[in-house]
């Protein structure tokens, strides 16, 4: 059965409480809670867990919404969404072990309507503290620097194009937006939406002004890109400890953008998968797949198949290792502004030395002026489209 459906047929359907929102205290921790939604939100609505997502989430990438009444610390949920919607609010923990760990603690806060050009996942930590997730999660999630942290931006099977937001302060992340409208993936034959769990490792950048020398182009600056390829469907803004297994170079219109291949150290397979060779013995023909989703799934918007250098070849460990390493030293001259910014907001609260090191107040401030309204855009019925791609 597809798990879309098994999870709509084991939906919660009772009656849901409200929770006071902001950061929860520590004796609450980590007791489940259960919320729901009012449409049409301005408020801002802060958790430190995830929802999970009704059918048409899963495909589409809709945030549910949130909303609180004036004077009200309370979060509701619209009655007709309670045949549909399970939520839980979950506190993640800091763990040591690196065949076990649990997430850090950090906290999402939304702001602005969902499905909306104002809306935003801003990160807090575990005080409740504005933080930027690009550059306040450490990389590394382990002493030995052998787990990374990794910001997902976008769940497996959804289609929104969300990214962590370079430009504004705190970096929160937000949907792209092209020619003034959000913008989407297409669905490529035979795949739906994002095939992995898709996002971006903090403390790393892709200099565009280095020229690599194992591509023979210059970075994207991004920060550097992460696939994992584990069993279970996480939440856009959390973060996951993963292990790297390798990576594939996508050439995206003459720039270089590594794809980093990793797997959930909590996956009930992760023991098995430690290198590239691995991958196509646990998950045959996701490599593959993987190799065609990058190279099609701009077509249907009228460009060119994608490139990629080493033929398509995935690299392994090692190598997929020194090129995020060499991505987090790029970071650590953005940040000390011994570069260039290129048009990035550095702005910090946790990085010793740094020129853009700023502080709490200062961070939540810069949240607290955020946008908090915005106008939804109605998804279009061309988003559940097929498209069906021949490659030359």
């Amino acid at each position: 059965m597809h798990p879309a459906v098994c999870w709509l047929r084991t939906a919660w359907r009772g009656a849901c409480c409200a929770l006071p929102s902001g950061t929860f205290p520590e004796t609450t921790r980590p007791r489940l809670h259960k919320l729901s939604f009012l449409p049409n939100s301005t408020s801002t609505r802060c958790h430190s867990s995830f929802f999970a997502a009704t059918g048409e989430q899963r495909i589409r990438g809709n945030s549910a919404q949130l909303s609180s009444a004036p004077g009200d610390n309370k979060l509701l949920l619209h009655p007709a969404s309670l045949s549909r919607v399970q939520v839980t609010v979950r506190e993640f923990s800091s763990g040591s072990s690196t065949s076990r760990m649990t997430a850090s603690k950090y906290q999402i806060a939304e702001r602005g309507v969902p499905n909306s050009t104002d809306y935003r996942v801003y990160f807090k930590n575990e005080n409740g503290q504005s933080i930027s997730p690009l550059h306040d999660i450490p990389l590394y999630a382990n002493a030995e620097r052998t787990v990374y942290n990794m910001v997902v931006e976008v769940p497996r099977w959804t289609n929104a194009k969300m990214e962590i937001s370079l430009g504004e302060g705190l970096n929160p992340i937000k949907q792209d937006v092209k020619k003034g409208k959000l913008r989407f993936v297409a669905n490529c034959f035979p795949h739906h939406g994002y095939i992995w769990n898709y996002g971006a490792f903090p403390q790393t950048w892709e200099n565009p002004d280095h020229l690599d020398a194992d591509t023979g182009c210059k970075g994207d600056n991004d920060p550097i890109d992460v696939l994992e390829i584990g069993s279970r469907i996480a939440k856009r803004g959390e973060v996951l400890q993963v292990k790297i297994l390798g990576t594939i170079a996508l050439i995206d219109e003459g720039e270089t953008d590594w794809k980093i291949i990793t797997i959930n150290v909590n996956d009930p397979v992760a023991d098995q998968v430690n290198d590239i060779s691995d991958v196509e013995t646990v998950f045959p023909g996701l490599l593959r797949a993987s190799v065609e989703w990058f190279k099609i799934y701009k077509i249907p918007d009228g460009k060119p198949e994608n490139q990629f250098a080493f033929n398509g070849e995935a690299k392994d460990a090692a190598f997929a290792t020194k090129t995020v390493a060499e991505t987090h030293r790029f970071w650590q001259q953005l940040v000390n502004k011994e570069v260039d910014n290129n048009g990035i907001s550095c702005l910090n609260t946790t990085v010793d030395g740094s020129p853009y090191l700023v502080a709490n107040d200062a961070a939540d401030e810069v949240f607290a002026k955020s946008a908090t309204g915005g106008n939804p855009e109605p998804v279009s019925d061309a988003l559940d489209k097929w498209h069906y791609i021949t490659l030359k």
